[in-house]
């Protein structure tokens, strides 16, 4: 019943303390190794620290909000295609119903001049009808 309620794994009582602490700390190697590997993104020589909410190019780092964070990350995981202004929205707010459509755009406007003090234009690409792009060579 507790494998079917979402449990991954399960223990008979009387349990044995050693069997516990065991599986508990295989439980936290496996979280934390896993958050590790996900902390940092690269796209080329971008380098997006998602734990501290950071982004560099050649040793220089910016901070970000929490929206151009979730920008960025979706950007660089989906770098080989368009992504579009809804799947945005859907990110940042869950929800597309009372979000001016302005905000979405005020938030990459705000994403773009941060990365230009990083000396990088025109890294994130707009195309009418299908969304946004990451375009740097």
């Amino acid at each position: 019943m507790a494998m079917n309620m979402g449990g991954d794994d399960f223990i008979n009582k009387p349990f044995d303390l050693h069997i516990l602490t065991s599986k508990v700390q295989a439980v936290m190697r496996r979280t934390y190794t896993f958050s590790k590997q996900l902390s940092i993104i690269t796209y080329k020589d971008l380098i997006l620290n998602v734990l501290d909410a950071t982004i560099s190019y050649h040793n220089i780092s910016i901070e970000l909000t929490r929206n151009e964070l979730k920008i960025m990350q979706l950007l660089i995981n989906k770098h080989e295609t368009y992504v579009s202004r809804d799947e945005l929205m859907m990110t940042l707010w869950q929800s597309d119903q009372f979000i001016d459509d302005n905000t979405l755009s005020v938030n990459m406007n705000r994403l773009r001049k941060k990365l230009e003090i990083l000396n990088i234009y025109n890294l994130i690409t707009t195309k009418k009808g299908l969304g946004y792009m990451l375009s740097y060579d």
